[in-house]
């Protein structure tokens, strides 16, 4: 599995884009407006691919609060 995700790190939001139709950006707005996080906050964010939920949960948790993003694939990070 890490090889598959290796192979194709460069390319995977692309990938979900194509493969989703750009459906994966509205499941990724609703997951962020349900954590209803708050400034101060903490989330932790597991297998979290390139990152990009982290992000937004970072801008919601502020320079107050952490956000810790993991994944088993390096090239992901």
């Amino acid at each position: 599995v890490r090889g598959v995700f290796d192979s194709v790190a460069s390319k995977y939001d692309l990938m979900n884009d194509l493969m989703s139709a750009g459906l994966h950006r509205a499941w990724k707005a609703y997951t962020v407006q349900v954590a209803n996080l708050k400034p101060g906050e903490r989330a932790l964010d597991i297998a979290g691919g390139t990152g990009d939920l982290s992000r937004a949960f970072a801008r919601k948790v502020g320079e107050s609060g952490l956000v810790v993003h993991t994944d088993i694939n390096e090239a992901m990070l």
